[in-house]
Parts: C-alpha cells; sequence; structure tokens
C-alpha cells in the first residue's frame, strides 16, 4: 500500500474524476484512450475513445495517437485500477498531460454517463 501511495505521488500522471474527464473533453478537446480489451470496447465506451491495448502502448505503437501529444490524454480502463501503467508508459513517451479516469469505465456507467456500443 504504502508503495502504490508513493508511486502515485512521484507519477506525473493525475487521477481524475468524471465531472474532471467530461470538462477535459468539452472544453480541451481531450482524446480518450479505452485500454480495454476490444470484445469489452465493443460492449460499451466512452464517445470517441479510440481503443489501444497496454502492450501496444508499452511499445509505443500507438498510431493516430500519436500526433495528439501536446492535447490532454485521458487513460480509461474497466474500473480505474490498471490504467497507471500505460498512463505512465505514455508520459515517458513524450505526452504532456496525462490522465487516468477514476474507477474507469464502471464508475462513468454508474453515474448514468453515455457509452457508445460498437466499432
Amino acid at each position: 500500500m504504502i508503495y502504490t501511495t508513493f508511486k502515485s505521488l512521484t507519477s506525473k500522471v493525475k487521477v481524475i474524476t468524471r465531472g474532471e474527464a467530461t470538462r477535459l473533453i468539452n472544453k480541451e478537446d481531450a482524446v480518450v484512450v479505452d485500454i480495454r480489451q476490444r470484445d469489452d470496447f465493443r460492449k460499451g465506451h466512452i464517445a470517441s475513445a479510440m481503443n489501444l491495448l497496454p502492450a501496444d502502448i508499452k511499445a509505443n505503437n500507438v498510431g493516430e495517437l500519436d500526433k495528439h501529444k501536446a492535447k490532454p490524454v485521458i487513460v480509461v480502463d474497466g474500473n480505474g485500477l490498471t490504467a497507471q501503467e500505460s498512463a505512465t508508459a505514455l508520459t515517458n513517451a513524450g505526452f504532456e498531460q496525462v490522465y487516468v479516469l477514476k474507477e474507469g469505465v464502471a464508475g462513468w456507467s454508474g453515474e448514468n454517463l453515455p457509452l457508445v456500443r460498437g466499432k
């Protein structure tokens, strides 16, 4: 527990609430990166999110995302517990503003915020 707390204090990645995420998406043109498996992504994801797997992010195989290094990037997983590593990898790859959505898609849908299905 102490290690996790220390790690989050030293990280450049900030965990944000759904309200903060909504503001970044609507006001600052943030890019949402959903790191869940493709099947989970298709069942429901935040509108305009791109689906990248953690292994691809770790290998710096980020495709279209690469042109958004100066924009806010919000990393989203299923429950907010696994996104930190991918977010840190993006920071290390030169992304300037990387955030993790607290409680992930589970928290987002729990607040009745919209999800898009398919793709």
